[in-house]
């Protein structure tokens, strides 16, 4: 990775950094890539990278990122798992560069403006937002932030040791990690697509089915890897990854080569995804079946790989156990390039 223009250094003085080093190395592997050279461990994303050392008693950490935004980001997420792994032992966090004690730089307000199911269990969600321009670029991905009903939202703050904090009690916000489907910026809107799961403690699909015209909710973000840069992909997942793949598709250049496949109940469930790219959709039923118990996309992904050629990248968002066979196939079967692969685990049985 070349050297980004945005830095920062931090030390973290632990009762037992060595241990938290192991914890970073075992918990980040799913997320980046981990390079272990005796006491430094570097933790190389998409954003951006982390250089961390133990030294005695603490750990030295440098920060190297492609943006300002994403130097915050990488910062609040080792923070928040440093305090983690430090458990109920002390642990103090500093930066040569003490972030402001103040609101979420990429935090906005958006306000339900209206709702309609697009298929038997897919609610789109249209919001507007004053800065639609924000989400624009920089991942496909934002925390939605959900208030208690009836109450003035409090939103979370940044702390001067790089970790987001949260309100607490009756105040206390639900949040979950959703796809912004399409963004508007002419008319200021975003459409959001919620999955209608069966079951207990779904917030989001809640809010979704519940929120009123002028609700306000909040959306922090974006994040987690934007639109491939590729000429050819292969796109997979079940129906909580349709609206990321749908936004994929509709944001390619033309030219690109598009093998999607996508796993849901049945037709009823298929939508369609326009794209400026030569597309080669494949639907795969379960026909009443669990969700994330066929194994529908893993063997897509090895099926279409089998004449793909070596520079084609390969999307998944799915269950998590089948989210990590696909992970493990393409790096230690395939030898797939990690830089050509993004496999997320979207939900777990």
């Amino acid at each position: 990775m070349m050297a980004a223009p945005f830095t920062a250094s931090g030390v973290a003085i632990a009762v037992d950094p060595g241990r938290m080093l192991d914890e970073l190395c075992s918990h980040f592997v799913e997320h980046s890539t981990v390079k272990r050279d005796g006491d430094l461990v570097t933790l190389e994303m998409t954003i951006g990278k982390a250089d961390i050392r133990h030294e005695g008693p603490k750990l030295a950490i440098e920060l190297s990122c492609k943006s300002a935004r994403a130097l915050q980001n990488v910062r609040s997420v080792l923070a928040e798992h440093l305090f983690h792994f430090a458990g109920e032992d002390t642990l103090e966090l500093t930066w040569s560069d003490a972030p402001k004690a103040d609101r979420l730089p990429d935090l906005r307000e958006i306000r339900m403006i209206g709702a309609r199911n697009i298929s038997p269990h897919m609610r789109r969600v249209t919001v507007a937002c004053d800065d639609t321009e924000h989400f624009a670029h920089g991942g496909l991905h934002f925390r939605l932030l959900i208030p208690p009903k009836g109450r003035t939202p409090v939103w979370p703050k940044l702390r001067a040791d790089g970790r987001i904090e949260w309100a607490k009690d009756e105040d206390a916000l639900t949040v979950r990690i959703y796809t912004f489907r399409s963004i508007d910026l002419e008319r200021g809107e975003i459409d959001i697509d919620f999955v209608l799961h069966e079951g207990e403690n779904m917030p989001g699909a809640e809010w979704a089915v519940n929120a009123q015209p002028g609700d306000i909710a909040g959306a922090l973000g974006p994040g987690g890897g934007g639109v491939p840069e590729a000429t050819s992909m292969i796109l997979a997942g079940d129906e909580t990854a349709l609206p990321a793949i749908s936004r994929i598709a509709a944001e390619v250049p033309v030219g690109t080569q598009l093998r999607i496949f996508l796993e849901v109940d049945g037709p009823s469930e298929e939508l369609p995804l326009p794209s400026a790219g030569t597309v080669e959709l494949t639907w795969m039923h379960r026909n009443g079946a669990p969700a994330g118990t066929m194994g529908l996309i893993e063997s897509a992904i090895k099926g279409a790989l089998a004449d793909a050629e070596a520079d084609t990248f390969v999307w998944a968002g799915c269950e998590r156990s089948e989210a990590k066979r696909i992970r493990d196939f393409l790096k230690t079967e395939q030898g797939h390039d990690r830089h050509k692969m993004s496999i997320g685990a979207y939900w777990e049985r």
